[in-house]
């Protein structure tokens, strides 16, 4: 009989269909399915208020509105990376645009904050591969030099535009009913799977190809539990920092997360190698994404919200002054490819973390006391600008920081980081209002500059 051949074979890197030859149709697919994927993260933003009314969602819980989709993220972008490595990255990228725009269209259909919340975590899933498998086609299509400074250049500009326009579609929509944008974005992305099968160039079969590893499921398990103990601590803080149980699930988030470190020591196939983060360019990509998702992402999650509950602005407004600020760090990505030449990726992070706190603390007594939304022009146009070089910079420092082979990987640990980074952060940020907007605000700016301080000094190493 012959020998039965297993069913998920792990891809040669050689040879190539001729199709390979062209790179801007896979910069074209992955930037678009990435702006998808961050408008859909963005769309909640400036209707929380719309749909925590819609579901009767009591404050303590709204946290969970905003952050079910970066907890799909957080806890699959590193499984979604060793997959991708290991049974393609078209593969994995087309199944996830092509779920993300399923489960998207069905979240539209939620009737409740338990089946919204569980649509958004599917939809982070599906994000993940979108994002693991993006760099990872990326850094194969632009193999190195300028090209791939411009090619990551495009690809973080992508992610500012879906940040920027995600909002804006919401809000627009959220005139006639905020479903309506959750149904748009579902189509979108299943358009860009659509595209995505006919452009994105296709491995030609190889012979004596070896069976691919079997993935960390339970390093991702893990890494995802470890992540929903420590939001639901947040969350639950913002009614009371020194109840039994917010310190009982900070204990088990961290008690989880040093299980996470054993598992990966133990696996022949690691959802993370944690040999690279005695790598300092791998470690500062790790720890800018942390603390752009804490400081940054975390923060303008939920200025729509402040903006709506202290200055009295609608949902519409919000996202257009939003849009001022994400609209900014668009452009601000566009031109990094400018600095390249005299900026280093980890200078360029620490120049972003400054520019977002400096911006930020000019905020300060603006959200609240009906002040007028003036006043926070300077500010959204500076923290834009920081946003902008963040964006940019990350996605480079995470290819380069790894060896080619293990781009995916590299693209999902920081694409992880962020998401861990921007869940932790809207939480916490929630939880910081009630002591007034002006401690969130100065909470941001202080992780910020602690991001800035420690790219810095592993920049020097």
């Amino acid at each position: 009989m012959p020998r039965r051949t297993p069913l998920l074979r792990a891809p040669a890197p050689t040879p190539v269909s001729p199709r390979e030859g062209r790179p801007g149709a896979v910069l074209a697919v992955t930037a678009t399915a990435t702006a998808v994927a961050l408008m859909n993260y963005t769309a909640p933003m400036p209707t929380l208020p719309a749909v925590a009314a819609a579901f009767g969602t009591p404050p303590s819980a709204q946290a969970w509105l905003l952050n079910g989709t970066p907890l799909g993220l957080a806890a699959l972008l590193l499984l979604a990376g060793g997959l991708a490595d290991a049974y393609g990255r078209r593969r994995v990228f087309l199944l996830g645009t092509l779920v993300l725009g399923l489960t998207t269209a069905l979240g539209a259909l939620a009737g409740s904050t338990a089946t919204f919340t569980a649509a958004r975590i599917a939809q982070g899933a599906a994000s993940a591969a979108v994002l693991a498998g993006s760099l990872g086609l990326l850094a194969h299509a632009y193999p190195a030099g300028r090209d791939r400074i411009r090619a990551t250049g495009v690809w973080g500009a992508s992610v500012s535009g879906g940040i920027a326009l995600g909002p804006l579609l919401a809000g627009a929509l959220s005139l006639a009913d905020w479903r309506l944008a959750y149904g748009a974005l579902g189509a979108g992305a299943l358009v860009t799977a659509a595209a995505g099968a006919r452009w994105l160039p296709r491995p030609a079969a190889a012979p004596g190809g070896t069976a691919a590893p079997r993935p960390d499921v339970t390093g991702a398990l893990v890494l995802g539990l470890a992540l929903a103990a420590l939001l639901t601590a947040l969350t639950l803080g913002r009614d009371g920092w020194l109840r039994p149980r917010v310190g009982l699930l900070l204990l088990a988030s961290a008690a989880l997360t040093a299980l996470f470190a054993v598992v990966e020591t133990r696996r022949k196939n690691p959802v993370i190698d944690l040999a690279l983060l005695r790598r300092p360019a791998f470690l500062a990509s790790t720890l800018g994404a942390l603390f752009t998702g804490l400081a940054v992402i975390g923060l303008f999650s939920v200025v729509p919200t402040l903006l709506q509950a202290g200055i009295g602005m609608s949902a519409l407004d919000t996202a257009w002054l939003f849009l001022l600020w994400s609209g900014t760090s668009f452009v601000a990505a566009l031109q990094t490819r400018r600095l390249a030449a005299r900026l280093s990726a980890a200078h360029q992070l620490t120049l972003g973390f400054v520019l977002s706190a400096a911006g930020v603390l000019t905020f300060l007594g603006s959200l609240e006391n009906h002040a007028g939304a003036w006043r926070l022009l300077p500010g959204l146009l500076v923290a834009g600008v920081g946003s902008g070089l963040l964006n940019a910079a990350l996605p480079r420092l995470a290819v380069d920081s790894v060896p080619p082979e293990r781009a995916a990987m590299g693209s999902g640990a920081n694409n992880t980081a962020r998401y861990i980074g921007s869940s932790a952060g809207v939480a916490l940020t929630l939880a910081l209002t009630t002591a007034g907007p002006d401690a969130a605000l100065a909470a941001s700016a202080a992780l910020a500059l602690a991001g800035a301080a420690l790219t810095l000094v592993l920049a020097r190493r």
